[in-house]
């Protein structure tokens, strides 16, 4: 979390949609073998948890039940040039938003597993538009041996730490001019972050 309070938040809601919106993150702890990361989707319970899944055989499997971890989902970020201010005289910066998330990690049941896996399926089949898959056309034996290779854990929050470092620090006319940039050079999400949260 960025030290400076200006980016920070404490808007639930709006963190229950980047979770949403983004839906993948990552994974941390500190192992007896060292630190490790996985990467994974992730799901709301949107009552205080997330909830995931690895491969049985990543290296962080064996130490998540009853541990803490951190997870990170990162959303949109961009290079923020002094070309787009009127006084040139300053340094470049980065502008994006990240959040994080620690707490206890619980191994999910089987059927907690497979709950999981159908709401992640259903909630980005849905995204995509047209005629969705269905777990159903997978046979059920490749089913069972996909799920039997795969872990699910949930993780209570105990701390939501935000950062959405919008420029807020700058001017209303400076962070116009670096919402234009920004879109003018790829990042129109990133834009339109700060012309509506930078505030």
């Amino acid at each position: 979390m960025h030290p400076n309070a200006l980016f920070r938040s404490e808007d639930r809601a709006l963190f229950e949609t980047l979770i949403d919106e983004i839906g993948f993150g990552m994974v941390f702890m500190t192992t007896p073998d060292g630190p490790r990361v996985a990467h994974t989707p992730l799901l709301s319970t949107g009552d205080g948890a997330v909830q995931f899944h690895i491969a049985r055989g990543n290296a962080l499997t064996r130490y998540l039940d009853g541990g803490t971890a951190l997870v990170t989902i990162n959303g949109p970020d961009a290079y923020v040039s002094p070309r787009w201010y009127a006084a040139r005289g300053t340094v470049p910066t980065w502008d994006y938003v990240s959040l994080e998330l620690e707490g206890r990690v619980r191994r999910m049941a089987s059927e907690g597993l497979e709950g999981l896996l159908h709401a992640l399926i259903l909630r980005h089949e849905g995204r995509m538009g047209g005629e969705q898959w269905s777990v159903e056309e997978t046979p059920p034996d490749m089913w069972r041996k996909l799920l039997g290779a795969i872990v699910g854990f949930e993780l209570e929050v105990l701390a939501w730490r935000p950062t959405f470092k919008l420029s807020q620090n700058k001017s209303a006319a400076e962070r116009a001019a670096i919402a234009d940039g920004l879109e003018q050079h790829g990042s129109p999400a990133l834009a339109q972050l700060i012309r509506t949260l930078g505030e």
